[in-house]
């Protein structure tokens, strides 16, 4: 079952959308983890294994694991979602 979604989380989500540069692949694997831990769904024992040749896929559930493997609460997650969007508005700048 996902999680529930704070409204702060939700608004963060939205505005990494709208960042004027695109994050680094390092800070777009940290959303992303962050983001798939905040919402739990699928959870990630259920998650589907990427193939063998899918290194995109592979990079993406590897960041999920290590969030997972700290062992963040959804609402830390988001949490952490939030600050690292903030901090990235401040770095790439933001069309909001």
């Amino acid at each position: 079952m996902p999680a529930q979604q704070s409204p702060d989380f939700k608004k963060a989500v939205e505005q990494s959308r709208k960042l004027k540069a695109k994050p680094t692949d390092d800070e777009l694997l940290q959303l992303y983890g962050l983001f798939k831990q905040g919402t739990q769904d699928p959870p990630i024992e259920q998650a589907k294994q990427p193939g063998m040749f899918e290194l995109k896929e592979k990079a993406k559930k590897n960041a999920w694991q290590k969030v997972a493997d700290e062992g963040l609460k959804p609402a830390q997650a988001q949490q952490r979602y939030v600050k690292l969007v903030n901090s990235l508005k401040e770095k790439h700048g933001f069309e909001g």
